[in-house]
């Protein structure tokens, strides 16, 4: 009996020392409570201060209860719906990505020559930073930049345009620079995903006939889907919340407000015509936005789980 008694588990002795009326799930609650106070802390309360102030007017030493006030004049500004069309616009680019980003990785997968070394290539500019790559691209697109330069020397002066200039092209040139970036990040997800498919699914595919494209489009292209979803709806939140950096090294909203979004909205609201109460309304617009888009994913997610059978 002395022998049982000596040979108890330390996790029955932990429990008994914390009180048989403090059962496991609590006690796990009590592990995660400091993490949980500190994430609280650094992203709860910006939160609820920004959906605070954007019923305020005035600046932070003086603030004056408005209401719905600056919410009706965000939504009075032209330059509030021509950014929200900015928006809109560069989610035109995530179908785009998903397109070239899968064939990029099929091309891959069918172990061209020197993939290994292609695949660097492909994935080097997404960890290469935004602000460094819309410098360089700003020197690419000038009016007198590299590539109306090259374009001149080969007698194309003619599609010698001022990409940047210019209200109309402003915005798809942007747009370039993201797919530029972006790409190489769905590259590698879908080759990840492709690498860990089980290789008698192809085999099969290929004993019954198809050829290239069908076994792409009926074994592959359904294999992916639970990445394609989630690169679906992880560039749709960059494009509506994560461009800022874009935007402002290449235009930083020009010309005029061409080429303006909601963050580069936000931005000067909040600091240059210091108007914290429009800001704080658009960055609550933006975040309502941001989570209905993450909702979707997460009930999209658990379709296919319950599809699945998984739990």
């Amino acid at each position: 009996m002395k022998a049982i008694t000596n040979h108890t588990s330390p996790e029955l002795k932990t429990q008994n020392h914390l009180g048989p009326r403090l059962d496991w799930g609590l006690r796990w609650y009590l592990y995660v409570a400091p993490m949980i106070i500190v994430i609280v802390g650094v992203f709860g309360y910006p939160l609820v201060s920004v959906i605070r102030y954007s019923f305020y007017a005035g600046n932070m030493n003086r603030l004056i209860y408005v209401g719905l006030a600056n919410y009706k004049a965000i939504f009075q500004d032209p330059v509030f719906w021509i950014s929200i069309r900015n928006n809109v616009f560069l989610l035109i680019s995530v179908p785009i990505m998903i397109v070239i980003a899968m064939l990029l990785a099929i091309l891959l997968y069918e172990a061209v020559k020197g993939w290994k070394f292609y695949r660097s290539v492909v994935f080097l500019p997404y960890i290469v930073s935004a602000t460094v790559i819309g410098i360089t691209f700003s020197y690419l697109y000038q009016f007198n930049g590299v590539l109306n330069t090259s374009l001149r020397a080969i007698g194309l002066d003619a599609i010698a345009l001022d990409w940047l200039g210019n209200s109309h092209l402003v915005v798809p040139s942007v747009m370039s620079v993201i797919l530029y970036q972006q790409i190489g990040f769905g590259v590698v997800l879908f080759f990840a995903q492709m690498i860990n498919l089980p290789s008698e699914v192809f085999e099969a595919a290929e004993l019954d006939g198809v050829n290239w494209w069908q076994k792409q489009w009926l074994v592959t292209i359904p294999q992916l889907k639970g990445v394609i979803e989630f690169f679906a709806i992880t560039e749709a939140i960059n494009m509506l919340s994560w461009v800022f950096n874009y935007v402002y090294v290449l235009t930083a909203g020009g010309p005029g407000n061409s080429s303006s979004v909601l963050e580069i909205y936000i931005w000067r609201n909040a600091f240059f015509f210091r108007s914290y109460g429009s800001a704080s309304a658009v960055a609550t617009i933006l975040l309502i936005i941001t989570v209905v888009l993450i909702f979707v994913y997460f009930r999209i997610r658990s379709g296919n789980m319950e599809q699945r059978g998984e739990s």
